[in-house]
């Protein structure tokens, strides 16, 4: 419990020795003429600070071990498997950022060397052992709709990742990574996202439309340049008649070399 009055705290595990009050006493059970020992603001100035029993805090701690497990999946990864490979960032490491449970399903970002995922985790009771890795699943935020792919870690078990980066080269610092992290975990939740959202696959058939267009002009410009290659390697060619006349004689258009 915590004074409104001057926000001093009283915690059950270690008492109130100004008023001799033992550890281990429960706000409750303390004498209903005690006071704050600081301003000596009544019991009934002081409001819920923290509840150990409550149910969110517990959801959190539920949350918390899953998120524990699967840093401690992916660190085992980075030094086992990772650390050596040419494309990962070595300035970064494993952190998870912004976890906390949606709808019953812990929800937060995975900071890795080599990738950024925005990551659900099952809820109390729910199995997902038997998730099909690779497999592919439309999950809904208040921003819009995102593609989430399917997996499994021998110590988290069965998860549900989204791709924010592939790659993590531009990052110069964790910090700068983090703070990423964080403004995604709130844009996620912004309504006003999501027009931007749900134009993804007009802006995906747009840009393959770019490509296109730029492959075919990449290929006319090559055949162009090819054309032009063997016009000159044909002009770079003399034939016997040009040589004898030191290229003052002219060609019938009919005569074959």
């Amino acid at each position: 419990m915590e004074c409104k009055i001057c926000w001093t705290p009283y915690d059950p595990a270690t008492g109130d020795d100004f008023r001799q009050v033992l550890p281990g006493t429960p706000f409750t059970q303390l004498p209903e003429d005690w006071h704050c020992p600081n301003c000596d603001a009544p019991k009934a100035q002081f409001i819920v600070q923290s509840d150990p029993g409550a149910p969110a805090l517990l959801e959190q701690q539920r949350v918390d071990a899953q998120v524990a497990a699967l840093v401690a999946d992916f660190r085992e990864i980075w030094h086992s498997k990772m650390r050596d490979v040419p494309l990962v960032n070595k300035a970064l490491s494993i952190e998870a950022v912004g976890f906390h449970s949606h709808a019953g399903r812990g929800l937060g970002v995975l900071v890795s060397p080599w990738f950024m995922n925005l990551v659900l985790l099952p809820a109390e009771g729910e199995d997902w052992s038997e998730l099909i890795p690779g497999a592919k699943e439309d999950v809904h935020f208040a921003s819009g709709t995102y593609e989430f792919i399917h997996n499994r870690r021998e110590m988290v078990g069965g998860y549900k990742a989204c791709s924010l980066y592939a790659t993590m080269g531009d990052f110069q610092t964790q910090m700068q990574a983090v703070d990423l992290a964080r403004a995604v975990m709130i844009e996620l939740f912004k309504e006003e996202n999501r027009a931007e959202t749900d134009r993804a696959a007009e802006i995906r058939a747009t840009r393959t439309a770019e490509l296109a267009a730029v492959e075919a002009a990449e290929a006319a410009q090559a055949e162009a340049e090819a054309a032009a290659k063997d016009r000159a390697e044909a002009m770079a060619q003399p034939t016997r008649r040009r040589l004898i006349s030191a290229g003052l004689a002219s060609e019938p258009e009919d005569v074959a070399e």
